[in-house]
């Protein structure tokens, strides 16, 4: 038979996954509520992973007209595309990590660096709408 310190243990356990699940859950529905938002006004919008340091943040990304956007419950950012120096696609970030399957899609503004991490057809996707650009390439114009 189990003792009660076992049974409160194993309790303690069981509700701390249960929060877990909870919030999981919860942040997933109000990333489908941002990207059904941004759905009405973007060009193109998928989920990504805004990638800070070692953290790794979900996040909605669209295009709305001249700007990049990128959303979640804690967070609203929009860059404005004339004012960025580089757009690529790798198949690692900028700390050498491997991302594949998928592709980091970097941008540069004013020596900073933003990057997200996209899975294979949401990569296709950006490529397509907003094509890799930057000084190596000479192709530094207004979007």
């Amino acid at each position: 038979m189990l003792s009660l310190g076992t049974l409160t243990v194993v309790g303690i356990v069981v509700a701390a996954a249960l929060v877990v699940l909870l919030l999981r859950f919860r942040v997933q529905d109000k990333l489908q509520a941002i990207e059904t938002k941004r759905r009405g006004e973007a060009t193109v919008v998928t989920r990504a992973h805004f990638v800070e340091g070692l953290e790794r943040m979900p996040v909605v990304i669209s295009l709305v007209g001249g700007n990049f956007c990128y959303d979640n419950a804690d967070l609203e950012a929009c860059l404005e595309l004339p004012l960025v120096d580089e757009i690529e696609y790798d198949d690692e970030t900028a700390t050498g990590h491997s991302v594949t399957p998928g592709k980091a899609l970097r941008l540069r503004s004013h020596g900073h660096a933003f990057e997200f991490i996209l899975d294979d057809a949401s990569s296709a996707k950006w490529e397509s709408a907003l094509p890799a650009r930057g000084y190596d390439t000479g192709e530094r114009q207004a979007v």
